[in-house]
């Protein structure tokens, strides 16, 4: 990905280690990071509380899938998942109730990166660990941020978009600006966008992941703007359904290779997404790893209650550590570009659920 994109970020090579083995047990290897922390934590024992932004996405949905199953594999007791339906102030709610349950560790995809705050601060009040999944905080104590790169998320699309239309108008649905991966996706599509491929024109569309909103304002737009040439969803979770029905109900919607086919990349990697590449409905997807968030998501957080820590660095499963604002870590998942050359790849998350 082009540096450009990226905030500056130091980075160190790991001391020590922490490599991942999916079983009854937790084991320590030489390829990965950790230190001790003498008298943190837990002992690695004890209930652990698992909060999910949403569950109206097949994103989410997947993710809630994999959830016991990880758990499971790590020896963590994780307890049912609570969905805070899209509602920053509810999931502060959420995670209170969490803690008077007396769990011992939190796993939460927040919502809010601000709003988070005050959840954080609870949790940190009580002692009990926070790893956050998919959404960085902008403040509060995390032990680690499971995520994979958003922004090359938004540079992966201009990319695309950029080599398969020639010039003209391209739509990006943006996520909710109140995320960072809403203003990650957005800041690194635009920026790209402008540096690379000023022949593009972009239209932009503040959907806050809903897919209502992203259909009527989709429809405005188009009745605006009927030259439209490439689409970028930043959530095909939410926004494929709506996008491929607005279009077909506009007579717009053109399979890949034939005139007047609208180019779409999207994020997610979930099934529906994959379906769509096969049958040229769409072009492209990211993959964000609904199954690799839900197994580190538990990796790291036996890993806090066992008093362990972390460095910048690169891990041991092809992801890398990285240090943002705050002393906040992050371990930025793989999330490849799937197209329809590599879209039957069992390795797809979205392909083992078939």
């Amino acid at each position: 990905m082009p540096a450009s994109t990226v905030r500056k970020r130091s980075r160190s090579r790991i001391t020590g280690v922490a490599a991942l083995a999916v079983g009854a047990s937790l084991l320590l290897a030489a390829c990965g990071s950790t230190e001790d922390t003498a008298g943190a934590g837990s002992g690695g024992t004890g209930k652990v509380g698992v909060i999910l932004p949403l569950l109206t996405s097949p994103f989410w949905q997947s993710y809630n899938d994999y959830v016991p199953r990880m758990a499971t594999a790590q020896g963590v007791e994780a307890l049912k998942t609570v969905n805070s339906n899209s509602d920053p102030a509810q999931q502060i709610t959420d995670i209170d109730n969490e803690l008077n349950q007396g769990v011992k560790g939190l796993v939460v995809a927040p919502l809010d990166s601000a709003a988070i705050e005050g959840g954080l601060g609870q949790a940190e009040r009580k002692g009990v660990p926070v790893v956050a999944v998919d959404v960085a905080p902008d403040k509060g104590k995390v032990a680690m941020v499971v995520r994979a790169d958003n922004a090359a998320y938004g540079e992966k699309a201009c990319d695309y978009l950029g080599q398969h239309v020639t010039g003209g108008k391209v739509v990006q649905i943006m996520g909710d600006l109140a995320s960072v991966n809403g203003r990650d996706r957005s800041e690194a599509f635009r920026s790209c966008v402008t540096k690379k491929y000023p022949g593009l024109k972009i239209l932009e569309i503040p959907a806050k992941w809903e897919s209502d909103t992203a259909a009527s304002r989709l429809d405005t737009l188009l009745n605006a703007h009927p030259d439209i040439k490439g689409i970028y969803l930043q959530a095909g979770g939410v926004y494929l359904a709506p996008t491929l029905q607005t279009l077909k109900a506009k007579n717009m919607l053109t399979t890949a290779g034939h005139e007047g086919h609208i180019v779409i990349v999207s994020n997610d990697g979930i099934p529906q997404e994959l379906d769509a590449i096969r049958t040229g409905r769409i072009d492209a997807t990211v993959s964000q790893p609904a199954d690799a968030y839900a197994k580190y998501g538990m990796y790291y957080i036996k890993a806090a209650m066992r008093g362990r820590t972390f460095k910048p660095g690169p891990t041991d499963h092809d992801s890398t550590i990285v240090e943002l604002p705050g002393g906040i870590l992050e371990d930025q998942l793989p999330a490849p570009l799937v197209t329809k050359d590599n879209v039957d790849d069992p390795k797809l998350w979205g392909n083992t659920l078939r």
